[in-house]
């Protein structure tokens, strides 16, 4: 009966050790999903059909169930607007609550202080992603007011230009 006791109080204890390493910061920290939201800016939700020579032939949907299939102990989530207000909104909401934001602004990489201004001010880090190699483009394209409040800059690797975004928030 006594050998019983003991073992019944050392089932105690290593309950109450398990208890306490689950709820710890240290375990919690490793079951932790990584979060990345792919924001994507104006004229995107035409990829697949728009300029194709430039852009490719794979949608937004199938560039994102590649990430999905390539990374699946990540979650991904994904949000497109040709607004600028929306995407700012988008942005602001997802401030502390993903791990990483890549961000195609598309047109307003070139002319949005108010999506630079936000970027500044969000705690998330975003990393700017564009498809096409935007120094080999048109001229006005060469410079982004965006760049300089992202921790980096991906551009002209087509839709591989998003894995890319990708494997920065891994290292």
């Amino acid at each position: 009966m006594l050998l019983w006791h003991i073992s019944l109080f050392n089932l105690c204890k290593f309950n109450a050790f398990l208890f306490k390493l689950l709820s710890s910061s240290v375990f919690l920290l490793y079951l932790h999903i990584m979060r990345i939201l792919i924001v994507n800016g104006p004229n995107l939700n035409l990829l697949g059909q728009r300029e194709p020579e430039v852009y490719g032939l794979r949608t937004a949907n199938e560039i994102l169930d590649g990430l999905r299939l390539r990374y699946k102990d990540i979650e991904f989530d994904y949000f497109q607007s040709n607004h600028e207000g929306a995407l700012i909104d988008r942005l602001q909401q997802a401030s502390g609550h993903f791990d990483g934001i890549l961000l195609n602004a598309g047109g307003y990489s070139h002319t949005s202080i108010a999506l630079r201004d936000c970027i500044a001010a969000i705690s998330t880090p975003v990393v700017e992603v564009h498809m096409s190699n935007v120094f080999s483009r048109e001229s006005f394209r060469h410079e982004s007011l965006l760049s300089a409040v992202c921790v980096g800059m991906i551009c002209g690797f087509g839709a591989d230009s998003y894995r890319l975004g990708v494997e920065s928030f891994l290292r």
